[in-house]
C-alpha cells in the first residue's frame, strides 16, 4: 500500500501542475498511467482518480467551456478538490482522500443549464473510455462495467466501435501444435 500511495501521491501532484497549466497531453497521460495500474489492482479508488484525470484533461481540451457561467467556480472548485486530496493522503486519512476525489465530480450538481449537461456528458464518456482501457488489459467487460458503474451496454458498445473487442486476447495454437508443446514439455 505505501508504494500504491506514493505512486498516487505523485500522480496527483503532476495533476495538479498539469490543470494549472492547462497541459491536457500531461493529464491524459496520468490518467493512462493510473488506469494501467488500476487495472491490475481493480481499485476504485485508482480508477475514479483516473477517470477524473481524464475528464479534466477533455474539459479543459473545450476552451469554449471557459465562456460558461460556473466555469470559473468549476476550476477553482476542482483545483481545491485536488489539492485536499494530496492532503488527505498525505495525512493518511484515506476516507478524506476518497471524498475529495469524488467531491469533484460532485461539482457537476453544482453546476446549471447547458454547462451541467456538458461537464455530465464529459464525465460519462471518460468513465466508458477509461473501462475500455481496463477491459483492453484483460478483465471481462461484466466486471469492468460494475468497477466504473456503468452498463454492459455502453462499455460493449464503446469496445465494439473501438475495435478494442477485435483484439484477440484468447488466441490459441491449434491441437497439433498443442500436443507437441505438451509433449515437449514432459521429455
Amino acid at each position: 500500500m505505501v508504494e500504491e500511495k506514493e505512486h498516487i501521491l505523485q500522480v496527483l501532484k503532476e495533476a495538479k501542475e498539469a490543470f494549472r497549466k492547462n497541459d491536457i497531453i500531461k493529464l491524459r497521460d496520468l490518467s493512462n498511467q493510473t488506469i494501467h495500474s488500476a487495472s491490475i489492482k481493480q481499485d476504485e479508488t485508482s480508477i475514479a482518480i483516473a477517470v477524473v484525470i481524464y475528464s479534466i484533461s477533455k474539459i479543459l481540451e473545450r476552451t469554449n467551456y471557459q465562456s460558461y457561467p460556473g466555469w470559473v467556480y468549476f476550476f477553482k472548485k476542482c483545483k481545491q478538490s485536488l489539492e485536499q486530496a494530496v492532503k488527505a493522503l498525505k495525512r493518511n486519512d484515506e476516507e478524506g482522500f476518497k471524498k475529495h476525489v469524488k467531491a469533484i465530480e460532485g461539482l457537476i450538481d453544482e453546476l446549471t443549464g447547458n454547462f451541467k449537461m456538458h461537464i455530465q456528458q464529459v464525465f460519462e464518456k471518460a468513465k466508458i473510455s477509461k473501462a475500455s482501457r481496463i477491459y483492453e488489459h484483460g478483465i471481462s467487460l461484466e466486471q469492468t462495467a460494475n468497477l466504473l458503474g456503468i452498463t454492459l451496454f455502453e462499455l460493449a458498445e464503446y469496445a465494439g466501435r473501438t475495435g478494442i473487442s477485435d483484439i484477440n486476447l484468447s488466441r490459441t495454437l491449434d491441437i497439433k501444435k498443442r500436443l507437441k508443446y505438451i509433449q515437449e514439455i514432459f521429455e
